[in-house]
């Protein structure tokens, strides 16, 4: 019989309904991956904790990102033209340039981003 690993969510639980140490809901997670396709009916136990590590990645990348926008315009406090010009300025973001676009019809400050600080591993 198979042991039960360390990331699970098995072995460790919770009153919050999280399993592990994720920041993410995996059950929220997979329930988003069975919809994604009537070809999805099964899914391993650790394809969303990939996924959860994955997202928690892309949402560090592009806070970061936007948090240098904030950064540039001396400000405090992060908002949604942040994330756009973040987005719109950055080449590997390119696949939400159409989903921020939509939302905003200001045009942004394209010019790129110096993310030095932050291209780090942590």
């Amino acid at each position: 019989m198979r042991q039960a690993g360390t990331y699970s969510g098995i072995l460790s639980g919770g009153i919050s309904g999280r399993t592990g140490p994720h920041s993410l809901p995996l059950a929220r997670i997979k329930k988003i991956m069975k919809k994604s396709g009537d070809d999805v009916k099964m899914i391993s136990g650790e394809a969303p904790i990939v996924f959860s590590k994955a997202c928690e990645l892309f949402i560090k990348e592009l806070t970061q990102r936007s948090w240098m926008v904030t950064m540039q315009g001396k400000r405090r406090t992060l908002n949604k033209e942040d994330v756009t010009s973040a987005v719109v300025a950055t080449d590997i973001f390119d696949f939400l340039v159409n989903l921020v676009s939509e939302d905003s019809g200001d045009t942004v400050d394209a010019t790129p981003l110096e993310m030095d600080t932050f291209t780090s591993s942590s």
